[in-house]
Formats: C-alpha cells, sequence, structure tokens
C-alpha cells in the first residue's frame, strides 16, 4: 500500500482520535499502549518471508516499548496492506494476559478494518487492552507518561 493510501485510512482526525483514546486510557493504568500502523513491508522483508508477527517484534525493539518500569508496555500493530493486527505485550502483562485473549482481540479489530473502520477498530482495541492493565496494573497516584501516546505511521 502507499503512503497515499495509508493516510486515507489514517487521516489526522483518525490520528487524533487515537491519541486521545490512548491517553484516556492511561487514566485508568499504568500500563503503556502504542499504536503503529504500517502500509506494507518492505521487498526485503517479503524476499526473507518476513510475517506480520516478527515485523510487529521488531516495531515493539524499535518504539522501545519494553523499556518501562513495570514491563507493561503494549504495541497494537496493524499491517494495513494484509489488514493483519497483531498484539506484542511486554513480560509484565503477557504473564498475566494469555495469548488467547489478544489473539481475540486483533481478530475483532481485523472485523472492523475489513469494513474500512479503521478508527472504531483501533479505538475498540485500544480500549479493550486498557480493560487488561486497568485490572492487572491500576492506576495510583500521579502517573508518569513513560512512552509516547502519538500514533506511529511507519
Amino acid at each position: 500500500m502507499t503512503e497515499w493510501e495509508v493516510r486515507r485510512a489514517f487521516p489526522r482526525d483518525t490520528l487524533a482520535a487515537i491519541e486521545n483514546a490512548i491517553k484516556a486510557s492511561e487514566t485508568a493504568h499504568v500500563g503503556e499502549i502504542r499504536f503503529a500502523v504500517e502500509g506494507a513491508l518492505h521487498s526485503m522483508a517479503l524476499f526473507r518471508g518476513q510475517s506480520a508477527r516478527e515485523r510487529a517484534i521488531e516495531v515493539f525493539s524499535q518504539l522501545r516499548i519494553w523499556d518501562t518500569e513495570h514491563n507493561n508496555g503494549i504495541l497494537i500493530y496493524l499491517l494495513l496492506a494484509d489488514r493483519a493486527v497483531e498484539i506484542i505485550a511486554d513480560r509484565g502483562v503477557h504473564v498475566k494476559v494469555g495469548a488467547h485473549d489478544w489473539e481475540t482481540m486483533c481478530r475483532g479489530m481485523e472485523i472492523a478494518f475489513r469494513k474500512a473502520k479503521y478508527q472504531e477498530g483501533v479505538v475498540s482495541g485500544i480500549e479493550s487492552a486498557a480493560q487488561y492493565l486497568a485490572k492487572h496494573f491500576p492506576a495510583y497516584g500521579d502517573r508518569l507518561n513513560e512512552l509516547p501516546d502519538k500514533p506511529v505511521v511507519l
């Protein structure tokens, strides 16, 4: 997918709504949520047979989502060309929330994306992730925002 197609699916107002959803969710927990969208894998990645999951793990590392005090960062990654969603959770979250729960969230978001409801799908995913984070990492006192809330367009 071209950069133009990514911008059409995720215009400024949609990116702002996603950022606001992340900010709002983080008032209920001390976890960190990041969202990244990528139009398509680069040709070398495709040649190597890289999967959306493997790319999401790379992005998780590049964005330093693992670098939080309680190891409770989450990446919601969308490979737009495939409408594939991957959720990568840091080890502090992963031990508390099983892969089945993340998988269910991903599939729900993908249903919205197939209908071109990108903002609705992402915000719904953020809200679902926030419920798990609020349960296992509830907010307390003054909260330090360790990672940016702004969505990343790769």
